[in-house]
């Protein structure tokens, strides 16, 4: 896809999201609106996946895996538009019996996800699993995760951060959204974390830094990124993004992390992100 598409399907995506949990008064929609873009590149212009012939095992596919689980709306949105299940599907979502529950789940089955998540720090942990199982079966496809920042306050991350280096896991992309901000207010004041960038380096992975939310960026990162696979370190992104990006309001605050607009909230949302691709 060319710039001005991808921004038109991030887009649409952003108004699935607002939309998604407004309906159903729940939801997370900060870190959503400021994941789309990226998880907009990835699915439609970076991965190597069938939206089509969905199965657990991705042999000789690309596989992603949302660690951070509470930003569901904005992963199923992209797997709805991308060809995953019915885009008319997104109106379920955290309704009873619903495939789109308010974390990602593997008990119903749903197309394109391989992993339950929501239960923060697990993620990489079963990203390295399956991209060391690649390695083995030599299977040159890429693992690639995202994670929260005020995840990175879980100690199981750190377990795992040692362990790719130690074993040269080196087909792993692992993406931090880096917004500083979480549920109960800015990382920084909840537990600060220093310098990343130092931290992951000294753990021993190989750290890119990049601006979720440019598309110019993001594809010149992936790109450097992917010749550098292979080269026996796991690599990480320190992915700069504004929680609720793209509708005003909703920007600069930890407050939209979990809370869902009211209806005068989302039309004034609503118009500040142009229908491009058709609603739900």
């Amino acid at each position: 896809m060319n710039k001005q598409e991808l921004i038109e399907v991030s887009t649409q995506v952003r108004r699935d999201i607002v939309r998604m949990v407004s309906a159903v008064k729940s939801g997370h929609p900060g870190g959503s609106l400021g994941c789309a873009d990226f998880l907009t590149f990835l699915y439609f212009d970076c991965m190597k996946h069938n939206s089509k012939a969905f199965d657990m095992d991705a042999k000789n596919e690309d596989v992603f895996f949302l660690s951070n689980g509470h930003i569901s709306p904005v992963w199923y949105s992209v797997l709805a538009r991308s060809g995953y299940f019915p885009v008319s599907e997104l109106s379920t979502f955290r309704k009873i019996s619903s495939r789109l529950q308010g974390h990602p789940s593997t008990d119903k089955n749903l197309p394109g996800i391989r992993m339950a998540s929501g239960s923060l720090g697990q993620g990489l942990s079963v990203a390295l699993g399956t991209a060391e199982t690649k390695k083995l079966n030599n299977d040159p496809s890429i693992v690639y995760s995202l994670h929260g920042d005020g995840e990175l306050q879980e100690g199981q991350i750190w377990e795992a951060a040692m362990y790719a280096a130690s074993r040269g896991i080196d087909n792993i992309v692992a993406t931090i959204d880096y917004n500083g901000r979480q549920i109960d207010g800015d990382v920084e004041d909840v537990l600060s974390l220093g310098d990343l960038k130092q931290k992951w380096q000294a753990f021993g992975w190989d750290v890119h830094e990049m601006d979720g939310h440019d598309f110019d960026n993001i594809r010149e990162t992936l790109t450097k990124v992917k010749a550098e696979l292979g080269k026996g370190k796991p690599i990480l992104i320190l992915m700069k993004t504004e929680m609720g990006q793209g509708v005003d309001f909703m920007m600069g605050s930890h407050k939209w992390h979990g809370v869902a607009p009211n209806e005068e909230q989302l039309e004034s949302a609503l118009n500040q992100l142009t229908e491009t691709l058709g609603d739900y």
